[in-house]
């Protein structure tokens, strides 16, 4: 298939009709809430209009993930019951989304931030005498007012205060735009023949522990001395997402369309990265004001 054909393909899988869609970024942006379940680890944080189909696609389109909506959240939910001897929520999952994010309630406020952080980074929190390992990715959704819809003003103000901690909100690898993707409507629903969503988010699952990916994606983007490591990871991560969702048949670096992988893999990557860096320089100037994704680059001398 050529990339848009594949781009459609994808998108009936979750029985969104390709047609209906004004054009290919809107398709794309759609995609994104997809990244998460093809990649280990991936925390992302989307803020988005009602009514844009955030609880169907993080909620209903596949099995291998939670989405947990309102409520009370505590340590005990997310990562281990030290009373019952109970995995939470992380372990179970291939990823949880934290949806509504505005009406939920958290309780031990720094307990949980603190396993927060410890996880978002290392993939590991303590809990007691229990060290809980997981690969889920985590992901902040949120609505968002349309006065706040601009990524050059300070977004998180939608956020709960609990998520103002800069320190925190650097762990999350990339931003989703929810208000590029179109709201649903009768025209999105998909009709006819597609792939069965169940057998393709059982693929993007299987995907998740497909290592040649990360290893082309070392080899194809070149790191500028000095860079940050997170932010390099970030970029990273996300590209590395991107490729398995667009080009699942590459296994080498000679299998990659170089073009397709700077527009279709690297270039959101980028992108999704720069937004979390420029809200970082809002909410802590002293620390992060100024400051960008290092100058990554895609190889060309391949």
């Amino acid at each position: 298939f050529s990339t848009a054909e594949w781009i459609d393909i994808v998108l009936s899988a979750m029985d969104y009709n390709p047609n209906g869609y004004k054009n290919e970024a809107e398709k794309t942006a759609v995609l994104k809430r997809l990244l998460p379940f093809v990649e280990k680890r991936l925390n992302l944080i989307e803020l988005a209009p009602k009514g844009t189909g955030k609880s169907y696609v993080y909620g209903r389109v596949s099995r291998y993930g939670w989405l947990s909506s309102g409520g009370k959240l505590t340590r005990a939910k997310m990562f281990y019951d030290l009373m019952r001897r109970q995995d939470g929520l992380i372990p179970n999952n291939d990823y949880v989304v934290l949806d509504e994010i505005q009406t939920i309630v958290f309780d031990e406020v720094d307990e949980l931030r603190a396993a927060f952080k410890g996880y978002l980074e290392q993939g590991v929190c303590t809990v007691g005498d229990v060290e809980v390992k997981s690969d889920a990715g985590l992901v902040l959704s949120g609505n968002i007012s349309q006065s706040y819809m601009d990524e050059y003003r300070n977004m998180f103000t939608e956020l709960p205060e609990e998520f103002h901690e800069s320190a925190l909100i650097d762990r999350f690898h990339g931003f989703i735009k929810g208000w590029d993707i179109p709201r649903m409507t009768d025209d999105l629903k998909m009709r006819g023949w597609g792939l069965n969503s169940e057998y393709f988010t059982m693929t993007l699952h299987m995907l998740r522990n497909v290592m040649d990916f990360r290893s082309v994606v070392d080899q194809l983007i070149l790191v500028p001395e000095g860079a940050d490591t997170r932010d390099t990871e970030a970029v990273k991560r996300i590209t590395t997402a991107y490729l398995k969702l667009f080009f699942p048949y590459v296994r080498c670096v000679e299998d990659v369309p170089l073009d397709d992988f700077t527009q279709y893999c690297f270039n959101r990557a980028l992108k999704m990265r720069k937004i979390i860096k420029y809200q970082l320089g809002i909410l802590d100037p002293d620390e992060f004001g100024g400051k960008d994704v290092p100058k990554l680059r895609v190889r060309d001398d391949l």
